[in-house]
């Protein structure tokens, strides 16, 4: 009798627990992560469009970045000169504009709300300062307060 017994509490457990569980289409299939679309920043504040390629190999992080400046150009990061291909070869790919708030000087100042990678996110400004040939020869930085 006691074997009877054992059998239906195991029958009525499993019963329970099948009973229990949603086998509805739905469940079943894999839930599809929904699509990270990056939005694409309006540049067309930028003027000079040197500045405006520079600051869009920034955005995608691609090393034609180099190719807007002289061989060892003169940067400085809030008024502390720094060593701009250091400099770039941990920011590229990890830093970018969110913003371009405001562009002076015929388009070579550029002001904006950027992510600086684990430095956070704040106003900055870029100014370039280009020599005769158009390659950039000098990049100052800093947080615009």
């Amino acid at each position: 009798m006691k074997k009877y017994k054992l059998i239906t509490a195991l029958a009525i457990s499993f019963w329970c627990a099948a009973c229990g569980q949603n086998t509805t289409k739905e469940t079943q299939k894999p839930q599809k992560q929904p699509l990270k679309i990056q939005p694409t920043m309006d540049l067309s504040k930028i003027t000079d469009s040197t500045v405006k390629q520079a600051i869009e190999s920034l955005q995608n992080g691609d090393k034609n970045w180099y190719s807007f400046f002289t061989e060892n150009p003169v940067m400085t990061d809030d008024g502390h000169t720094v060593d701009f291909k250091t400099f770039f070869s941990n920011a590229l790919g990890n830093e970018k504009f969110l913003s371009i708030d405001r562009v002076e000087n015929e388009g070579k100042n550029i002001y904006g709300n950027f992510k600086a990678g684990k430095w956070g996110t704040f106003p900055v400004f870029f100014k370039f300062h280009k020599n005769a040939e158009g390659k950039f020869e000098r990049l100052d930085i800093g947080q615009n307060k």
